[in-house]
């Protein structure tokens, strides 16, 4: 296994964060780690998602107020919490998925409410032979680059999340938390940025502004809009085209990377003509 020992400690961090606010009066937290390997009568019996081979298992334990099934195909969402307005993002779980993904990982959650939640990460070993299963679905690949992308969000939480994200994926990531801070970040970068990814209702400047003024300072950028905005809120804005550049919140982690490729073949195509 070769996992960056920062990332590995993110995923311990955001999970342990996870079960503390699970444990409001106090409880147990068990992170265990064991070598397992998976072979073909595992897979066929258990008909799992997660290939034959050499894994590192990583397993975070709580006895807190565990998840309800209604929600427990959502955790890895982001934007997606049942924490109250202000107690949490729904981003640090997407982040812990975003990190076992890039690192060819799986993770697994069981959860029962008033009973716990167990994590189960599955990393690969190295040199340990991994094999493709037919029950792996495909929809929880994602797909990354090496561009450019300045990234503009004035929720900070979200922000660094959707940084850290698409840093993952292999890209350049640029940060401001607003329109106006967006053109100073954009004027004072010496190279290309391949893409915008903004947010639309901000303070100080909308996206819609922000994308009128790049649009005299950087010509070859390309822009994806995000919103939890209603449409005509969007359109009102001066978002004009909602099917090529405008991703709706709350969104998966594969909608926003295959939104982000998206709109870079984009660029490369209209560059091309």
């Amino acid at each position: 296994m070769r996992v960056d020992p920062l990332q590995m400690e993110q995923i311990l961090m955001n999970l342990a964060a996870n079960a503390r606010d699970a444990m409001p009066q106090g409880g147990h937290l068990r992170i265990e780690t064991s070598n397992i390997k998976l072979d073909d009568s595992y897979v066929d019996r258990k008909k799992a998602v997660i290939p034959a081979g050499r894994y590192a298992l990583i397993t975070v334990t709580d006895d807190g107020e565990g998840i309800p099934s209604e929600h427990l195909a959502h955790i890895f969402e982001p934007f997606y919490t049942t924490k109250p307005l202000g107690k949490g993002t729904g981003l640090g779980l997407a982040t812990v998925y975003g990190i076992v993904k890039q690192n060819k990982g799986f993770i697994w959650a069981y959860s029962e409410p008033q009973m716990g939640t167990v994590f189960k990460i599955y990393l690969p070993c190295m040199g340990g032979r991994i094999h493709s299963s037919s029950t792996e679905p495909k929809t929880a690949a994602v797909v990354g680059g090496s561009e450019t992308v300045l990234l503009v969000e004035d929720e900070q939480a979200v922000r660094r999340a959707t940084a850290e994200f698409l840093r993952l994926q292999g890209y350049t990531v640029l940060e401001a938390k607003d329109g106006i801070d967006a053109l100073s970040v954009a004027g004072n970068y010496g190279s290309t940025i391949h893409l915008v990814v903004t947010d639309v209702v901000m303070p100080n400047m909308s996206g819609g502004q922000l994308a009128k003024e790049l649009a005299q300072q950087r010509r070859e950028t390309k822009l994806l809009f995000v919103s939890g905005y209603a449409g005509k809120t969007v359109l009102d804005h001066k978002v004009v085209d909602l099917e090529t550049n405008f991703l709706q919140k709350p969104y998966t982690l594969k909608q926003l990377s295959l939104k982000v490729r998206e709109a870079l073949h984009q660029v490369k195509s209209a560059s091309a003509r």
